[in-house]
């Protein structure tokens, strides 16, 4: 006997509702409710067995370390926590083009004698056939399908016994086991609901690649994400040829890490060292550019902040900012305005991180301020001088995180001197770089104009 029951269901955070609402109550979205069709199949006679299982004491669990298949993938590797663990269920998220079919394609390339498997809904096997022969890599041992039946892309695993799994992308399969449309509510959390049942009992490792919505947030039930065993969002901006690799979740490893590559004809390449890359070797005498020494993740690099300051062309003055959070970018003027007395109400400010970077670390806020005042005076920084520290409303500089690995890092790009919070105090005999602490901004001004 079988029963039908329909229910709506918020497609941005999963709530539920008897009828079809135009707003969500619990997240405010608008317009994501849709229809879930949920068929229950009723046994007579049916008893659940009962688990002989009892609990145990915390200290009677024996403790290993997971084993990690490398995937001979550094950036990879580093985000995952070290590798893949086997049984493990990888989403891989991001924007249409970003390069997500690309990497996963390219990292089963470069397993070597490991026997891969790649299941694609979008594409078809001549498609991925011209990708990998555009890719670097070896194809020997990968297998490759085009199917969108998650009962046949199962079997077919059955059958060869892969090390490592890709299907891309969960959006584009179905199951028979309910009697919805590919891509809805119900097919997503279904579907990857059996992928980590079977992935755990077979204790084969799959990496999913999942849509994401205009938001720029994973597609689908938030359950699919809870679901999963790590979450990484592949992210960058088309216009430019790098791209970060971040994990938002992950239940075997830390979330702090993060892979940097480089996008090219024949493929992606790992950027070991992003510091050389991002920085401009023509710098010298150009006004408006100040170098940070930024952290994302536990991994310390550094950036150039441009800034161009001129007079309003129009009424009202223009604040522009890329690869900078705009919000944060009034509030520090403000700050130079109230604190240090340069007027801009009547100047466009724009400000743009080189290399079409998006950095959150608050430690680049005195290199941001440098930049501006360096436009609006007209005057360059020294070229061999960077900044670290948090601007606080007040116009003091604040203490930042990880501040002796950002002062090696611009030791070992050749950088002379490095302004830093005074009130971190650090051991500076094992630096070379001149370690100037500054209180206030002010302060940082004056030796910057000063040289």
């Amino acid at each position: 006997m079988a029963k039908t029951t329909i229910q709506y269901v918020c497609s941005s955070c999963g709530a539920k509702a008897p009828q079809l609402l135009g707003r969500c109550p619990v997240c405010g979205e608008w317009g994501t409710y849709e229809e879930e069709v949920t068929e229950i199949r009723q046994k007579a006679g049916t008893i659940r067995q009962r688990s002989n299982d009892l609990p145990k004491r915390l200290q009677e669990v024996e403790a290993s370390e997971e084993m990690r298949l490398d995937m001979h993938n550094g950036e990879f590797n580093r985000v995952l926590g070290g590798g893949l663990v086997p049984g493990s269920l990888v989403l891989l998220g991001g924007e249409p083009g970003i390069g997500k079919s690309t990497l996963a394609l390219q990292v089963l390339m470069q397993q070597g004698e490991r026997k891969t498997f790649y299941a694609s809904g979008e594409e078809s096997v001549r498609q991925l056939k011209l990708r990998a022969e555009r890719l670097a890599g070896n194809a020997e041992n990968l297998f490759i399908s085009s199917e969108t039946s998650l009962e046949r892309i199962l079997d077919q695993v059955k059958e060869l016994e892969p090390e490592i799994v890709v299907i891309d992308s969960i959006q584009t399969i179905g199951t028979e086991a309910v009697e919805a449309t590919i891509g809805s509510i119900t097919q997503v959390r279904e579907c990857a609901a059996r992928i980590l049942e079977f992935a755990k009992t077979r204790n084969i490792p799959f990496i999913i690649i999942g849509h994401i919505n205009k938001e720029g947030s994973l597609a689908g039930p938030k359950v699919l994400e809870h679901i999963v065993d790590t979450v990484l969002q592949f992210e960058g901006d088309q216009q430019y040829m790098y791209r970060i690799l971040r994990a938002q979740k992950n239940r075997f490893g830390s979330t702090s890490e993060i892979g940097i590559y480089e996008m090219r004809q024949e493929g992606l390449r790992e950027v070991t060292n992003p510091s050389e890359l991002l920085l401009s070797t023509a710098r010298e005498g150009l006004s408006g550019i100040a170098i940070a020494a930024a952290v994302e993740g536990v991994r310390p690099f550094l950036i150039e902040v441009q800034a161009l300051v001129s007079s309003a062309a129009y009424g009202t003055p223009q604040r522009s900012s890329t690869g900078f959070d705009g919000r944060r970018l009034n509030m520090l003027l403000a700050v130079l305005e109230k604190r240090v007395g340069f007027k801009l109400l009547q100047k466009d400010v724009f400000l743009n991180i080189a290399g079409g970077l998006k950095v959150q670390d608050p430690a680049i806020d005195l290199a941001v301020l440098a930049a501006v005042l360096s436009s609006n005076m007209d005057i360059a920084l020294d070229a061999g001088t960077c900044l670290c520290g948090e601007v606080g409303l007040a116009g003091e500089i604040r203490s930042v995180n990880r501040i002796e690995q950002r002062i090696a890092e611009a030791q070992k790009l050749g950088f002379k001197r490095i302004l830093i919070p005074a009130e971190q105090k650090i051991d500076t005999k094992r630096f070379t770089i001149e370690v100037v602490g500054v209180k206030k901004v002010t302060d940082a001004f004056r030796l910057l104009i000063k040289g």
